[in-house]
């Protein structure tokens, strides 16, 4: 597997709140795998900068070589290209993380797209969120 597209997404209810990712991994146009994860507590920038960890590491077990990554988080978009400083003392570990992470690949393209074009990571973060609540409640 050379190269493989990626869609990111985290959510959180409340902000801090229960959150949750979703991850889309695609393959010459066909999904090949999806991930919905459960965080915990955390906020929606903690969520976002845990599904591209998540992305990530996945993408190295497939062994690609070459990332295309799509969010709709402007501000993780914005961090990682270099375009805004990191002033949360929460972030700072994930996004060291993320950058350790990208040196395993030969190239990475981040690209920061519209939500309408990201229902699918958007759909498997929520759902994560939905199914732990579900099981606290125990329902």
């Amino acid at each position: 597997m050379k190269e493989i597209e990626i869609y990111i997404d985290g959510a959180s209810k409340g902000n801090p709140g229960p959150s949750g990712i979703g991850v889309v991994i695609c393959s010459n146009g066909e999904t090949i795998k999806n991930i919905s994860s459960y965080i915990g507590n955390a906020t929606n920038n903690i969520a976002e900068y845990t599904a591209l960890i998540y992305a990530l590491q996945e993408a190295l077990m497939l062994k690609a070589e070459s990332l295309k990554i799509n969010t709709d988080s402007q501000l993780l978009y914005r961090q990682i290209k270099k375009i805004y400083k990191i002033k949360s003392t929460n972030i700072i570990g994930l996004y060291n993380q993320v950058l350790n992470l990208m040196q395993g690949f030969k190239s990475i393209a981040i690209n920061n797209i519209p939500r309408e074009e990201n229902r699918g990571a958007d759909k498997l973060a929520t759902k994560a969120i939905k199914e732990a609540l579900r099981e606290k409640l125990g329902r």
